[in-house]
């Protein structure tokens, strides 16, 4: 790079920081997470009280008088469970952020968790309604604010508490359902509430139902808690719902995956189910269990006393159970509502007999699930539940990627133990690939400066064959076999590379441990987000309302490594065709990458911008060696 380019990246990049700071002057402040005396009043019944409330900076959280609903809460170190009495039902399973306080939950917090608390600070309650504890036998009035992120879809509140878009109970976790919408929202009587346990009651249609949630102390997995349900009489067309769980971007899009598990003669089978375009859609398999992960966390839901003899999928409008990314700068509708709908899995209720669910909800990390794999398996018995199996690379190049990622997140979680970052764990994984490819990138390095010295020779055959381009086709392959150069081998290391490649695509954009990982606060706060510089209010075509600096440095190191590809002559005679062709495409590629990996997150164009400052680094090397042999 010469002194004005290095003078041009270094002033942009001040640039950047100088509006930063800028910006920074501009925000409002953040809310801070202070708790506030609790208004004990439970139930608020007219809109005058309630605004005074809100006047007095009091936090209140609104439910109508004439409502039957109660919330009821049980609480470990990874799930805060939140029971309706209307379906006895999960309305809301929060996961407690890793902190100071907690330091067992893996799940943490990420820049939309602090956009909502500073946004929409009503909608940042947990629980979001009133609620009982066992320990306490008054009404909480509100829950505290921040500190969880809501893995099911909830209501939104507006700023003054009342109800904006209410979730139906039958959205809720664990419900039941069926053609008669009356069914899940049914009301429950609570006739067990201990520390570790709930128990709810109701009948419909003549028919007793019977659940009891608890947390068993004993071969309890991190994210599981259990159902035993029981319903005296025909259950013939009810189902169990899962919940929908609320959005998440995977580098950049939402990608929400539907899995159930089967048994065959060959062993354990894991299928993807298509997402419903519309519902429901309902199938026949004998399951062991079925999985709804939006990407990153998820529930899975496991008879494990007795298989289901088929499941059902179903799809919710996004404007009708709206996702929290909704309340994110509401005025410029970053995400739209309609863009984002809710999948919902469900297992036939069984009648008659109890059956008991064992029931994972929380993040889909490959080490926590391989960890409950251990947990419950049982040698006498012949039994694994496999719920690793339940997370997987996806994308259309999945079968080939997937081995490769198995092998480069080894290769990632070894450097991690080591250095403790993950971000410091991708730079020596990129640095661990680039050595395994060198031989390979060597080769292609020699092979494209073979080309570039014979390039004058092959233009000088195409100007005198220029009026007969088969006769000058023919001259050029001569001339390359007379070199012994075959300008396919330039291509060959970049094809024998594609599928580490692609591996390391699939697996910096979706492995969970990245999720919230920072690397230089402030500026990479998530390796699974795009790193943001700043950030200011109406949104531009393409850009958004965020800079990504990562992508563009990448860019910049991508035109630099073009630049030393391209052998421009020095002794004034005009470049080849193939030169021109060779520049043209250098810059094409620099600039198409950095559009392409604008939104794709941090960690992933980190690896891209080091295995690219690499690759300068050895050809560097080899053409210093070069010379140095030359000069001999």
């Amino acid at each position: 790079m010469d002194k004005r380019s290095l003078f041009f990246v270094v002033c942009l990049t001040l640039s950047f920081f100088g509006i930063q700071l800028w910006f920074e002057t501009q925000r409002p402040k953040e809310v801070q997470r202070v708790e506030k005396p609790v208004v004990k009043a439970p139930f608020v019944e007219e809109a005058k009280n309630l605004v005074e409330l809100v006047e007095q900076g009091q936090p209140v959280s609104l439910v109508y008088a004439n409502s039957q609903e109660e919330f009821y809460v049980l609480e470990t170190p990874y799930q805060q469970l939140v029971f309706s009495t209307h379906g006895g039902a999960l309305a809301e399973i929060n996961l407690p952020f890793r902190d100071s306080n907690n330091s067992k939950s893996i799940v943490r917090e990420i820049d939309i968790d602090r956009e909502i608390l500073a946004q929409s600070p009503q909608n940042a309650r947990f629980p979001l309604h009133p609620y009982r504890t066992p320990q306490e036998n008054q009404i909480n009035t509100v829950g505290s604010l921040g500190g969880y992120y809501p893995l099911l879809r909830r209501s939104i509140l507006n700023p003054d508490g009342s109800n904006q878009s209410t979730v139906s109970p039958e959205c809720y976790a664990l419900n039941l359902t069926s053609d008669d919408p009356a069914l899940s929202r049914q009301t429950y009587k609570v006739t067990r509430f201990e520390p570790n346990l709930i128990q709810f009651q109701s009948s419909f249609g003549g028919k007793r139902i019977t659940k009891t949630f608890s947390i068993p102390t004993e071969r309890t997995g991190a994210y599981c808690f259990q159902l035993d349900m029981k319903i005296d009489g025909d259950a013939t067309g009810w189902w169990l719902s899962s919940g929908i769980p609320d959005v998440e971007l995977v580098g950049g899009t939402y990608s929400p995956l539907l899995r159930y598990q089967v048994s065959t003669n060959q062993g354990l089978d894991v299928e993807t189910i298509d997402l419903p375009k519309k519902g429901p859609v309902a199938l026949s398999a004998s399951l062991n269990w079925i999985s709804n992960c939006n990407g990153f966390l998820g529930l899975i839901l496991d008879p494990f006393t007795q298989k289901a003899a088929s499941y059902k999928t179903m799809q919710f409008a996004g404007s009708q159970i709206p996702s929290r990314f909704t309340l994110i700068d509401v005025s410029y509708r970053l995400y739209p509502a309609e863009n984002y709908p809710g999948y919902a899995t469900y297992l036939p209720a069984q009648s008659g007999t109890a059956v008991s669910y064992r029931i994972f909800a929380g993040p889909f990390d490959d080490a926590l699930l391989k960890q409950l794999d251990e947990l419950y398996e049982d040698p006498t018995r012949n039994y694994n539940p496999d719920y690793a199996s339940a997370q997987s690379i996806q994308g259309w190049f999945s079968f080939i990627s997937q081995p490769f990622s198995k092998f480069l997140f080894l290769l990632m979680q070894i450097f991690y133990t080591i250095t403790r970052s993950w971000a410091a764990s991708i730079i020596l994984l990129t640095i661990a690939l680039r050595a395994m490819m060198y031989p390979l990138n060597a080769w292609s390095i020699r092979s494209s400066s073979k080309m570039q010295e014979l390039a004058p020779k092959v233009k000088a055959v195409q100007d005198r064959y220029k009026k007969d381009p088969k006769k000058a086709q023919m001259e050029v392959m001569n001339l390359y076999r007379e070199s012994k150069i075959n300008p396919m081998t330039g291509c060959l290391p970049m094809l024998l590379q594609m599928p580490f490649l692609i591996g390391m695509f699939y697996l910096l954009k979706s492995s969970f441990p990245l999720r919230g990982a920072p690397f230089i606060p402030g500026w990479i706060d998530d390796l699974a987000a795009p790193d943001v510089l700043f950030s200011w209010g109406q949104p531009l075509w393409f850009i958004g309302n965020e800079l990504h600096l990562l992508p563009i440095l990448m860019g910049v190191t991508m035109y630099v490594q073009q630049k030393l590809t391209a052998k421009i002559p020095k002794d004034g005679d005009p470049i080849s065709d193939s030169q021109k062709q060779q520049k043209m495409m250098g810059n094409m590629m620099s600039i198409l990458f950095t559009v392409m990996f604008y939104s794709f997150p941090s960690g992933l164009n980190i690896y891209f911008m080091f295995s690219t400052l690499l690759g300068i680094l050895q050809q560097w090397w080899m053409m210093r060696s070069k010379v140095q042999v030359l000069s001999k």
